[in-house]
């Protein structure tokens, strides 16, 4: 194929290995973050879940700090923060201090679901998800990180002024997507968990797309799109490993959850339905050699006319990832450092 290499990112939640701390899974995250700036990738960011013995991205803006200050190059930023949990002042204050500790590398993405399960919802609210709640906010934020904020509000972000974090909205449906065009920013699709309804969203953001809100940051529509990714040095390989993420999502179906499992045969030891459920909901996805994953990649590029890619791994051994994404952007041809 002839599709032009687009930029490629990484979201990392911060998986946790069965027998591996807290500790030793946000170290291999910040290598995965050092390796990323050095091989060249676009960005690198962190989600956002909390409740999960599985995952230890619950800190956001403090793992970004982390990353950012181990690296050089690369944008860091929320994949996404969950305005739900958060009071808007106090979101753009802390990435506003990270835009002072960094400068232009910081990443401001926005979501509306609560990364979490009800009754911690409950315990972190603190904005409203509707969405002409969740615009407001967004417009809040986006007014008190100009260098003259119009605000009547006697409340001042000081550290943020100025700054003009770049944020990002982040979705999974044509009603995410359409928030997206009517604040006219950039549109990050979770096709990587939500495949059904992804093309939509994108071509309602596109359709809809205009710069008349007040927080409008681009002139025209800009699209990411999430991929589940696992490059090994041969198909059999990635298949293989491939098997840790769909473990984790048969936990989250049959509410088995458990921390991240080594690869295991599931053909055999899983009902063929559930493992094709399970299929489905993973099935924007690049796993094989790195010429089987570029082949599969340039095809979501072609598909989706995504203007980046944002790819997440999920492995029992971090090694496996770092020797991953080596092999990727060798065969992506990133700009390595």
């Amino acid at each position: 194929m002839s599709t032009p290499h687009v930029p490629l990112s990484l979201l990392d939640l911060v998986p946790i290995s069965e027998g591996q701390s807290s500790k030793e899974a946000i170290d291999a995250s910040m290598a995965g973050a050092q390796a990323a700036d050095r091989l060249g990738y676009e960005r690198y960011w962190f989600a956002e879940h909390h409740n999960t013995e599985a995952l230890a991205s619950s800190a956001t803006s403090l793992l970004i700090d982390r990353a950012a200050s181990l690296t050089e190059r690369i944008r860091v930023g929320s994949g996404g923060i969950m305005l739900p949990n958060h009071a808007p002042l106090a979101v753009i204050e802390q990435f506003g201090t990270l835009a002072q500790f960094h400068g232009d590398r910081i990443d401001l993405g926005l979501g509306r679901a609560p990364g979490t399960d009800q009754i911690t919802a409950g315990l972190l609210a603190r904005t409203s998800a509707e969405p002409q709640a969740f615009i407001a906010a967004v417009e809040q934020m986006r007014d008190w990180s100009r260098e003259h904020p119009t605000t009547d509000l006697p409340v001042d972000a000081a550290v943020a002024r100025g700054t003009e974090v770049p944020m990002w909205i982040l979705g999974s449906t044509p009603n995410g997507a359409r928030l997206a065009a009517q604040l006219g920013m950039p549109f990050a699709v979770a096709s990587h968990f939500a495949p059904f309804q992804y093309l939509q969203a994108l071509k309602v953001y596109r359709d809809a797309f205009t710069t008349s809100s007040p927080a409008a940051q681009i002139e025209r529509p800009h699209t990411m799109v999430a991929v589940n990714l696992l490059v090994a040095e041969t198909d059999a390989e990635a298949d293989r490993q491939f098997s840790t993420l769909q473990q984790m999502f048969l936990g989250v179906i049959t509410g088995q959850r458990r921390k991240i499992q080594p690869p295991r045969d599931l053909e055999n030891a899983v009902p063929d339905q559930l493992l094709a459920q399970v299929d489905q909901t993973l099935s924007i996805r690049a796993v094989g050699s790195p010429a089987t994953v570029v082949e599969q990649l340039e095809r979501i590029v072609q598909a989706t006319g995504a203007d980046e890619l944002i790819l997440t791994a999920y492995h029992y051994d971090p090694a496996d990832r770092l020797r991953g994404l080596e092999l990727l952007a060798e065969a992506w041809g990133l700009p390595a450092a």
